[in-house]
């Protein structure tokens, strides 16, 4: 019985033996903890151009700054804007009209702007639309051709004329109207211009 006990005990340490250097042939790893995602939020905001019935501004820069005209146009327009401010017409509806004129070269006039952007207010959004309407249509008697396209997520639309081109449309009891003169801008090149300038002119700065 002594000699089957200290077989016991002997196979014991053997085992003991055996698993310490299967331990030190291979170590254990841990598994790496587990990653916690991290949320950064942006060093600047980010501003999307919301297009709203907005009350009339007295400063051509509260329609379309000169630092936004002259990027979405790649080049900068000279002379200052000037603004016209014109009259109510109580037989139209009209509440209230503003004119924007840009790029007047020195010692020139308002017929020499390169750029016009006009902002109407009306008595209701029907006549707001009637009165985009019929300037459409008058337009298209003359000749003109007539295109709808997207302005921000509004529609306008594009009348090319001989010698001036024009992005007209409304929102509610608003009408923007945006005119390239002399054929400023190329053809090719409105579509891509003239609804940013006219989703700028509807957008109140923040």
């Amino acid at each position: 019985m002594r000699g089957n006990g200290f077989f016991v005990v002997l196979g014991a340490v053997a085992l003991a033996v055996v698993g310490a250097g299967c331990t030190a042939a291979v170590p254990q790893t841990q598994a790496p903890p587990p990653q916690i995602p991290r949320i950064t939020p942006p060093t600047t905001p980010s501003r999307v151009p919301l297009m709203v019935d907005r009350a009339l501004p007295d400063d051509c820069e509260l329609v379309v700054p000169a630092e936004v005209m002259n990027a979405t146009l790649g080049q900068e327009l000279p002379g200052e804007p000037r603004i016209i401010i014109g009259i109510k017409e109580p037989g139209i509806g009209r509440t209230g009209k503003i004119d924007c004129y840009y790029g007047i070269p020195e010692k020139k006039n308002l017929p020499d702007a390169k750029i016009v952007i006009g902002l109407s207010t009306y008595t209701d959004d029907l006549t707001a639309r009637t009165r985009v309407g019929e300037s459409v249509e008058a337009e298209r008697a003359e000749g003109a051709k007539v295109t709808e396209v997207d302005v921000g997520k509004q529609k306008g639309t594009l009348i090319e004329g001989k010698d001036e081109q024009l992005l007209i449309g409304f929102l509610g009891k608003s009408t923007f109207v945006v005119r390239n003169r002399n054929n400023f801008i190329p053809k090719e090149k409105l579509v891509a211009i003239l609804p940013v300038l006219a989703q700028q002119s509807m957008t109140p700065p923040v």
